[in-house]
Formats: structure tokens, sequence, C-alpha cells
């Protein structure tokens, strides 16, 4: 079993990386199966983790509170039928303004005040090994954010026939929010492009290691 599964991997690579010959009969064999894996996966992690333990048991059990969900949910597979598919704007409703207020609670909560904290934590020089050198990192990330925040300030473009012109001193400094912005995502950038690198040597050693030990044999 450990030299057929050894084989179908090999094989599943050698499909995937026929992509770069251009698309073709085997990367889409091999995407097609990826995404019926993972689809069938994800259902069944959905029934035994979530469906059958949180609201079948629950209703098994005579907590009839959680009718509530089931009709939900049976009201959300309406959108599957056109002639039906107002039935559905309920539980849709809810779903999109419940992940739109985690959403927003989260970017305030976890985002723009844990951000807050952490500038204000940097100001805390009792600690430090060297005030002077955290005492400058800290002004440098006070004006990184800050700098960011006036970027994205939409309704003061220096654009008089799109709203408010912004100040000179607000241009030039949400034109150091740009350069920040630039980093960040050019360091995001590179992290990605760094773990696909590293991917595709992990399957190009695993090619290489298989061959070899195929024909050991």
């Amino acid at each position: 079993m450990d030299l057929i599964w050894l084989v179908v991997s090999f094989l599943l690579t050698l499909m995937v990386l026929s992509y770069f010959l251009g698309d073709n009969v085997f990367f889409r064999v091999a995407t097609y199966l990826f995404i019926g894996v993972s689809a069938g996966y994800v259902a069944v992690l959905l029934i035994y983790d979530v469906l059958w333990p949180r609201l079948f048991l629950p209703l098994l059990s005579g907590s009839l509170i959680y009718l509530v969900p089931l009709v939900l949910a049976i009201l959300m597979l309406a959108k599957l039928f056109p002639a039906a598919a107002n039935l559905g704007a309920l539980p849709m409703g809810l779903l999109v303004g419940v992940g739109a207020a985690i959403a927003i609670g989260g970017a305030v909560l976890g985002t723009l005040l844990g951000q807050t904290q952490a500038a204000a934590n940097e100001f805390d020089l009792a600690s430090a090994s060297n005030p002077w050198l955290q005492f400058l990192e800290a002004l440098v990330f006070l004006a990184g954010m800050a700098s960011v925040l006036i970027y994205f300030q939409f309704n003061g473009r220096n654009k008089p026939e799109t709203g408010t012109p912004r100040s000179p001193l607000l241009e030039k400094f949400a034109k150091t929010g740009q350069v920040f912005l630039m980093i960040t995502l050019g360091a995001v950038f590179a992290g990605v492009l760094s773990a696909a690198l590293t991917a595709l040597i992990e399957r190009l050693d695993f090619l290489t290691t298989t061959v070899m030990s195929l024909f050991s044999r």
C-alpha cells in the first residue's frame, strides 16, 4: 500500500506540474480530483462535527429551540430553486448581517484598537534596554499607522471634483502612508513567493527521491 500511494502521489504531482506546459487534460483531472476530495472532506466534517452534534442531537434530546436554525437552513436551500428563491432572503440576510458585524467588530477591536494599543505600548520606555532606540522605533510605528489611516481617507482626495481637497500637509502625510503600504505589500508578496518556492522545491525533491527509490528496487 505504501508503494501504491507513493506512485499515486508521484503521478498527481507530475499532473499538477504539467501546467508548466500549458493547460492540459492531466492538470484539469488533478484539479477536479483536488476539488472533489476537498468538497467531500468538508462535507463529512460538517455532518459529523457540526450538523450531527450541534443540531440533530439537541433536537433528538427535545431542545425545540434548535428548530429555528433547522428551518433557516431549509429556507437557505430554497435559493437553489428560482421559483422559491425569495424564501432564502431571510436566512441570507441574517448570514450577511452577522458576518458583516463580526468582520467590523474584529476590525475595530482586533485591528484598530489593537494597533492603537500597540503603538501606545511602544512608548513605554521604562523597561527598555535602549530608550532612545525604542523611542525612535515607536515614532516610526506611530507615523506608519497614522499615515496609512490618512491615506485611506477617501472623501478628501486632492481632486476638487471628487470631494473636499486635502491640505498639502495631509497630502504629504498620505504619500508617506502609501510608502508604508508598498513596503508591507512587498513583504507579503515576498512571503507568499517564498512559500510557493519552498513548496515547489519540496515537490521536486519528492519527485527525485521517488524516482531514485523506484529504480533502486
